[in-house]
């Protein structure tokens, strides 16, 4: 008798496992081309990726990169079913580029999906108030500067107290003034002058750090970037310290082993070391 019992809780407990297993990996519900304009332009467009069930859960907005000239939404590798299964909304943005349009333009077009976002996020099972903003590369620049400059997001009717995080990965933009006098090679310099403009007021409009202050409500940073990369990595801790001069949460991970493209691209892999940080930081910033 007591070894019939037994089994029958063994396979009670493999019938559970297996179902909490199942229901881990079941697949996001996805919603693409989603326009967040009037224009019903592909590049002011976002897709969602939600939980089949639930709802209030944490919302993960991430901007792609491409050197602000190029680059598309789609290009989520592992994340959308990683973000899903830690019970995230994921968000990913299209956006407009140079030099059809200006930078200005980029970045109001990025409030503007954040903003649709924040309308419809319960829509989708998401709430509104737990937003978090990633980005790579060129889209770290845009995630860093949306997070810090609240004019965008408060002409999108959006108040930073909305954002409960901003991750971004590897990018040597968040002070382009600094950037561009620690010296480089002549393509980045020339690259960063079409890109800012040559003027240092420009250049300062649009870099992060100098948007920095109290007060502001400005959300807790992760700031990822590559390990071997001197540029990513003194601009990353750079940005680091101006924020907590400010008195705002922020950490530095240095990626070992990663390239510019495989600290995105690997990005929710199961062994991957930036992912454990990042479900840490998430878990201490929203609450999940």
């Amino acid at each position: 008798m007591r070894s019939r019992h037994c089994l029958f809780a063994w396979v009670s407990f493999s019938l559970l496992t297996l179902g909490a297993s199942v229901l881990q990996a079941a697949e996001p519900v996805v919603h693409k081309d989603l326009f967040y304009t009037e224009a019903k332009d592909k590049l002011q467009a976002l897709d969602v990726y939600a939980p089949a069930e639930g709802k209030n859960h944490p919302v993960v907005i991430w901007i792609h990169g491409g050197g602000w000239k190029k680059g598309d939404k789609a290009g989520m590798q592992k994340k959308p079913q990683a973000f899903v299964d830690k019970g995230y909304v994921l968000v990913s943005l299209n956006y407009r580029f140079l030099p059809e349009v200006t930078l200005k333009d980029m970045m109001e077009d990025l409030a503007k999906g954040i903003g649709w976002v924040h309308e419809h996020a319960a829509e989708y099972g998401g709430n509104p108030d737990s937003l978090v903003v990633m980005g790579h590369s060129a889209g770290a620049h845009l995630a860093a500067l949306i997070c810090t400059d609240d004019r965008y997001l408060k002409a999108a009717g959006v108040s930073f107290t909305s954002l409960k995080g901003c991750v971004p990965l590897d990018v040597s933009a968040y002070d382009v003034p600094k950037r561009m006098k620690d010296g480089g090679s002549e393509g980045i310099t020339k690259n960063f002058i079409a890109i800012f403009g040559a003027e240092e007021a420009s250049q300062r409009e649009f870099s992060p750090v100098y948007h920095i202050a109290k007060d502001k409500h400005i959300p807790a940073f992760l700031i990822l970037h590559v390990a071997s990369r001197d540029d990513t990595k003194a601009q990353a801790h750079w940005l680091e310290g101006k924020l907590k001069e400010a008195g705002i949460s922020a950490q530095v991970h240095a990626a070992e082993g990663k390239t510019h493209g495989t600290i995105s691209t690997d990005l929710g892999g199961e062994t991957d070391v930036p992912t454990q940080v990042l479900w840490k930081f998430l878990s201490e910033v929203v609450g999940s």
